[in-house]
């Protein structure tokens, strides 16, 4: 099951050159499994035309909010009923100007100023009108109301200044959907919902996504990625499927709360995370030796990394010829990284490790975490649909060293390393007490 399948997204689009990322930003929604209504303002058009979102979508495109193609209903009281979530983005400067002081005047303002659900605002501008005191104060207001924002990116702008402003990236807006169903699920299972002080949206206040909780401030973490290659000869080698999606985002969740991160990866398609300190290897041999030199200087070690088991025993220095009768590579053991980890901890670090399994899961999870010395393996079933190598998601069960089984449903690989860590501080918090 997909981890937004049966949530219904509106998905507000304003007038600014950002409007092309809202086409990715909705394709990654709908493959995410949730149906994504579009509304594009007129200025939006300028920019990007709706025919573009309906292909994306599979759903009609909204722009007129006097064209009621339904008769018994009211095309804009409609969607705002209909809606789990509603998400600007991009938001302009005059779409939260607008939103703040309860202006209706075409369909996207119209449908927020009648939904009950919650929203999320992803600001878009030039660095100096995201700062003007005005749009900062029409933001203020807005998360009185119960609304969140997700913090535009820095760097160069498309007025040519350098600043804050930029739209955060589709797949960033795409997790902080996910968090915010993620949490809403959360509070219900706690029954927490009909205890909580509502906003006059209906919805509970929530804190912007641009405070992160600083819980891993002052701890080193070092985290493996990626896979690693074994070479054969110059132009062949022995590798995996893994994409390094799961370690970066373990990576990106510890930098956000507060720790100062080493991210050890294998050769991957990904962009360097900001903030945090990459040293790219490619072999087993090289990843264990660059885990080994900043051990001793780390708190908390994860190795999310899928690392060859076996290597070539011996390597071509020239590309081995086509044989007629085949060819047979001798193998021999990889240095094993977790086991090496395991057994030079000291008590005042914490150890994860993964656990990749097509059967027997838990068995071989348990059997893995009492081997390696290790505080939490983090096992997933890869052939799990939405699990595995490759993907944007994860379904992964945690075992841990007293005995404790977590397992979590469906969820971005973003929000199982949120989920990680939480249990990583838990349990080490926990050790050093006792």
């Amino acid at each position: 099951m997909q981890p937004l399948s049966g949530k219904t997204i509106v998905l507000g689009v304003s007038g600014g050159i950002a409007a092309y990322k809202a086409a990715a930003l909705t394709s990654k929604l709908t493959q995410l499994g949730a149906k994504v209504h579009v509304i594009l303002t007129a200025h939006a058009q300028k920019f990007i035309q709706p025919l573009t979102f309906q292909a994306l979508s599979h759903l009609p495109v909204y722009v007129d909010t006097f064209a009621e193609p339904d008769p018994h209903t009211i095309a804009h009281i409609d969607l705002a009923d209909r809606a789990d979530l509603v998400l600007i983005a991009p938001a302009t400067a005059n779409v939260i100007g607008k939103l703040a002081n309860g202006i209706a005047d075409d369909m996207l303002t119209t449908t927020l100023l009648a939904t009950q659900a919650p929203v999320l605002i992803a600001p878009a501008m030039n660095v100096n009108m995201y700062h003007h005191p005005a749009v900062t104060a029409n933001m203020r207001r807005l998360a009185e109301y119960g609304y969140r924002f997700i913090e535009p990116g820095e760097g160069v702008l498309a007025c040519g200044w350098i600043g804050k402003g930029r739209l955060a990236e589709p797949e960033d807006i795409a997790e902080a959907v996910l968090r915010w169903f993620a949490e809403e699920h959360a509070q219900h299972a706690a029954g927490e919902t009909g205890d909580t002080a509502t906003s006059g949206h209906g919805v509970a206040p929530m804190k912007q996504d641009s405070s992160p909780k600083r819980d891993l401030t002052g701890l080193t973490v070092l985290v493996t990625a990626g896979p690693t290659r074994e070479k054969i000869d110059p132009v062949r080698y022995i590798s995996n499927h893994s994409s390094g999606k799961m370690g970066f985002a373990i990576a990106e969740a510890a930098r956000d709360r507060g720790a100062d991160v080493i991210l050890v990866s294998g050769p991957v398609s990904l962009p360097q995370p900001e903030g945090v300190r990459l040293i790219g290897v490619e072999s087993v041999q090289e990843m264990y030796d660059a885990v080994m030199a900043h051990l001793a200087q780390s708190d908390i070690i994860i190795k999310a990394a899928a690392v060859s088991d076996y290597r070539p025993k011996t390597t071509s220095n020239h590309k081995l010829k086509k044989q007629e009768n085949g060819l047979t590579l001798e193998l021999e053991k990889a240095p094993d990284i977790l086991k090496a980890v395991g057994e030079r901890k000291t008590p005042a670090q914490f150890v994860v490790g993964f656990a990749a399994e097509t059967r027997d899961l838990a068995h071989y999870a348990i059997e893995k975490l009492r081997r390696k010395n290790a505080d939490v393996i983090v096992g997933n079933n890869v052939l799990a649909e939405g699990a595995g190598m490759g993907t944007d998601t994860n379904l992964v069960t945690f075992y841990s060293r007293d005995g404790e089984v977590r397992e979590l449903p469906l969820m971005s690989k973003r929000l199982v390393a949120d989920k990680l860590l939480d249990l990583v501080l838990e349990k080490w918090q926990r050790g050093r007490k006792e």
